[in-house]
């Protein structure tokens, strides 16, 4: 244990420590507990250089890559270890820069290999109760609530029918809502143009929501924004609401969390993989893979779960 942690007055940092808190402090405006955590971080990299017998003049990118191991065998996290790393990046980026150092070692230097976060998805029953609740809402008498109901059904049908980006649901034209066809003709990212197609229950959905929207409106949900439609921000807000009404977690539900699931269910039934990257938009398919490792962890845990040999 170190005297600090053992309740000894911590040791005055060295002077190139010293010089480059200050500068943080001057001319990056860092706050208190910004500084204490880079001198926590630069401590632990002198620690470590002084108990491999480096100087810190003739620290490496042998010394740096050594340091990064060494915070992999202690159990850090990816990114705690990313972390430190980019501390450890900018401190001697700045002995370079101020002369301390004849080079910097941590140019070549790659970080520990973070793992890609894994989307969070709805099951089929808690999208279905969703969906059934916005329904039963929308079914109510012909007032202002009811038609901000079935705006949410033809939302959501919509949303968990096709996929669509956010941005690309808020901003459909009303042509959307009166076409014979049974698919949506989508501009997405980078311009690229695909072919969604369309469920009888979101088809439905629009015909519903259509009757309430002024037409003169070239777009399907209309309100008094600077750009006319529904806003992002305004369609998370609802549809927050709606999760509470359903019996979720307002935090576990959102547009994205909603594409998400659209895709996951999709190759929980079978659909081949790069059928769900044209329906999303993706322009790679490892975009598209994230949501193979979804449906991995699921399998994970319905053995762990329910497979008679596992311990409880």
């Amino acid at each position: 244990m170190s005297a600090a942690a053992a309740g000894s007055p911590a040791q005055p940092p060295s002077q190139e420590v010293a010089a480059y808190l200050d500068m943080l402090a001057a001319e990056r405006g860092a706050g208190a507990n910004t500084l204490a955590a880079y001198r926590r971080d630069l401590d632990d990299y002198l620690a470590y250089l002084d108990r491999a017998g480096i100087p810190l003049e003739e620290a490496d990118t042998h010394s740096l890559r050594a340091f990064v191991a060494d915070l992999e065998t202690r159990g850090l996290m990816a990114s705690s270890a990313a972390r430190r790393l980019s501390c450890v990046r900018g401190f001697h980026k700045f002995l370079y820069a101020e002369g301390y150092a004849e080079a910097d070692p941590s140019v070549a230097v790659s970080g520990p290999r973070r793992g890609r976060t894994l989307p969070k998805v709805l099951s089929i029953a808690e999208v279905d109760g969703l969906l059934a609740t916005a329904h039963a809402a929308a079914a109510d008498e012909e007032t202002g609530p009811a038609r901000r109901a079935r705006r949410m059904v033809c939302l959501l049908e919509l949303l968990y029918a096709t996929g669509l980006r956010v941005s690309e649901l808020v901003a459909l034209p009303r042509a959307a809502g009166t076409t014979s066809e049974r698919y949506l003709f989508i501009k997405g990212k980078g311009g690229r143009e695909r072919l969604v197609p369309l469920t009888e229950a979101s088809r439905a959905a629009m015909t519903a929501h259509l009757a309430a929207v002024p037409e003169e409106s070239p777009w399907l949900f209309p309100t008094d924004s600077d750009s006319g439609h529904l806003t992002r921000q305004a369609f998370a807000r609802d549809l927050k609401a709606a999760a509470v009404a359903a019996g979720l977690r307002p935090d576990h539900v959102s547009p994205h969390v909603l594409r998400h699931a659209f895709a996951s269910h999709l190759l929980q039934n079978g659909a081949d993989l790069r059928i769900v990257q044209e329906l999303l938009g993706h322009a790679d398919i490892s975009t598209t893979q994230i949501y193979t490792h979804v449906l991995d962890e699921r399998l994970k845990a319905m053995v762990r779960d329910l497979h008679p040999l596992m311990d409880g």
